[in-house]
């Protein structure tokens, strides 16, 4: 990332800060790009270019790749019903805070023009001429890439642990995460687990002729999940039904994944 001399020839006699910080997952408010660190950084800028921090705004656990989040939208609200008390400079800490797309960043960009705010950021100087604005357009479509980029290995550091025979997804009815002698996170059987073995054996044996008997059923048991109205719908019992998981065996269709052998204990047969 580009690094810009913090000068005071752009200093704007006058002018009030207004600090935005964001972080999309909530290890990083532990880490170094936290909320508090990325302030820390914005209030040293605003300090060294003699602006007056007026108001602080933040999203944590928020994807860059939204325009709507609720401390943005909160900021822009703020400029707008205070704009006759500036003029204001909107401080991030980096370009990636704003957002993490281009058509985002632009948006965003944008907005907070139509408030009569400028952006500034002791890692990016913003301009009007071509060559700043150049500059900025790679540095956020550098931002978008690195997103991607990330959730690409994600995906694949996911799918991969699918083909060793982990499931990495929420946990089922029946399944809570343990571990596995390997270290890693395995589904294990809970305490709801011979309630769903039951009603899969009673669908099997015809004791239940329906999805919607297996959802009366399932409504009895004060430690299976219900809706709003107190009751297990037939939509939810219906894809119980359906989840190779009972059997030891992970589907993923987006994955073009089926019946893939799991290493976690099967409540239920394959036959």
């Amino acid at each position: 990332m580009l690094e810009f001399e913090w000068t005071d020839k752009k200093s704007k006699a006058g002018y009030k800060a207004v600090l935005y910080a964001r972080v999309s997952a909530p290890s990083q408010v532990k880490r170094g790009q936290g909320i508090d660190s990325q302030l820390t950084r914005c209030r040293e800028f605003a300090k060294h270019k003699r602006y007056e921090v007026a108001e602080v705004f933040s999203d944590e656990g928020i994807s860059g790749n939204l325009i709507d989040r609720p401390g943005m939208l909160a900021m822009l609200d703020w400029l707008k019903r205070n704009h006759n008390s500036g003029p204001y400079v909107v401080i991030i800490d980096d370009i990636s805070r704003l957002a993490r797309g281009i058509r985002q960043h632009l948006d965003l960009r944008d907005a907070i023009a139509k408030t009569g705010a400028n952006l500034e950021s002791p890692a990016i100087e913003f301009g009007h001429d071509a060559d700043s604005r150049m500059i900025e357009n790679i540095l956020a479509t550098i931002s978008q890439h690195h997103r991607e980029k990330n959730a690409e290995q994600t995906r694949n550091r996911m799918r991969a642990r699918v083909m060793n025979g982990f499931y990495v997804f929420a946990p089922v009815w029946g399944y809570s995460y343990g571990k596995h002698s390997s270290g890693a996170k395995i589904l294990v059987p809970d305490e709801n687990a011979p309630i769903i073995k039951e009603a899969l054996e009673g669908y099997a044996s015809n004791r239940f002729e329906s999805a919607a008997e297996v959802a009366r059923w399932l409504t009895q048991f004060p430690s299976i999940p219900k809706n709003g109205k107190g009751i297990v719908v037939r939509q939810r019992a219906y894809e119980l039904l359906q989840r190779s998981l009972y059997c030891g065996r992970i589907t993923i269709e987006k994955w073009n994944l089926y019946l893939h052998p799991g290493k976690h204990e099967p409540l239920i047969s394959f036959e």
